[in-house]
């Protein structure tokens, strides 16, 4: 079973920004600005460093995770999904007036 499964909603969103913006990445926070969300940039517009893993890929957009959370997170399955309503980070869906999140 794949780590990280994605909702169809998501898969909308995600195709909606690879338009917008091209290639993209995501980056599960470790707890900053709005907790511990899933943020959506554009490829290489976020340092992953040597403290990130890549979870696996969602519609063909790499995931990664920083390696402490994967720790804790490594067996348990996760669905990226879309919510209405703003987030308080720096992710790309942000003004689409909708947020990742991450259920499990």
């Amino acid at each position: 079973m794949k780590k990280i499964q994605v909702t169809e909603k998501a898969k909308e969103v995600i195709q909606q920004l690879r338009e917008q913006h091209g290639e993209l990445m995501f980056h599960l926070s470790g707890g900053c600005c709005d907790g511990s969300v899933p943020m959506c940039f554009r490829k290489g517009e976020f340092r992953i460093g040597n403290s990130d893993v890549q979870l696996g890929e969602v519609e063909g957009v790499p995931f990664y995770i920083s390696r402490v959370d994967y720790a804790y997170w490594q067996h348990t399955p996760m669905l990226l999904d879309v919510t209405e309503g703003r987030g308080a980070s720096f992710s790309l869906e942000i003004p689409l007036g909708v947020r990742f999140l991450i259920r499990f």
